[in-house]
């Protein structure tokens, strides 16, 4: 199932989503061009690691508090696939701009971060002995898509389900139905597995962002003087 489009008009020019898409695929570009070896160490510094962030936050370790707290905001612009950031960016071009339109560009940017953060953090609590390094901006995205749940529920979204059925859904079906998903599929990963030994999909980073997105959005105000549909 993969979203499209939607239908949900915006009455702004989405600057700060623009950048957040172009950060990302840049930054995606770059880990393209150094060395396996590089990129490696590269992302062990700067991707969360659960196991590593908590020791040094518990006074285990000896590293600098930043080694545990910077990795929070420097994994979201950090992808370990073409597909991996093909679809967040996707997502976020679809459901971003209209949140922006909502919050006004430099609200939309804290609680884009915002979301990433607490995503991080939830990972982070649910896999405390997890060693692996955990990157992508989809914890950040899913606190979008948690926004959007709330702001247009009835909005209409074209999904495709390969390889060649197209049909529009309401947005609290599809986001509703994506929320669900992961929330069950973190939860079987949970009961299954006490730590980490292999990569996967963050689940939990998931559901923490879009539910963070679902009480943010309450918290932060509508931009004022937003144009709306039946007015001059």
């Amino acid at each position: 199932m993969i979203p499209l489009r939607d239908d949900q008009p915006i009455f702004s020019t989405p600057f700060i989503n623009y950048y957040l898409i172009a950060v990302n695929v840049l930054v995606f570009m770059w880990e393209l061009s150094v060395s396996h070896r590089a990129l490696s160490t590269f992302v062990q510094e700067f991707a969360v690691v659960p196991h590593h962030t908590l020791a040094v936050l518990t006074g285990q370790s000896t590293d600098p508090i930043a080694t545990a707290i910077l990795p929070f905001l420097t994994s979201m612009f950090l992808h370990g696939s073409f597909w991996h950031v093909a679809g967040n960016m996707l997502a976020l071009w679809i459901f971003g701009d209209n949140v922006e339109d909502y919050l006004g560009h430099f609200n939309y940017l804290l609680f884009y971060l915002l979301s990433g953060v607490v995503a991080g953090l939830t990972h982070t609590l649910v896999n405390p002995n997890s060693n692996l390094p955990s990157v992508g901006a989809s914890g950040a995205i899913a606190g979008v898509m948690g926004a959007y749940f709330i702001l247009y529920p009835r909005a209409r979204v074209l999904i495709w389900f390969p390889p060649i059925f197209f049909f529009h859904v309401p947005a609290w079906l599809m986001l509703g139905y994506w929320f669900l998903t992961n929330f069950l599929s973190g939860t079987s990963t949970a009961i299954a597995y006490t730590s980490q030994t292999s990569g996967g999909i963050a689940f939990w980073a998931h559901v923490g962002g879009f539910i963070s997105g679902i009480v943010m959005v309450k918290l932060f105000h509508e931009r004022p003087h937003r144009v709306r549909y039946g007015t001059w």
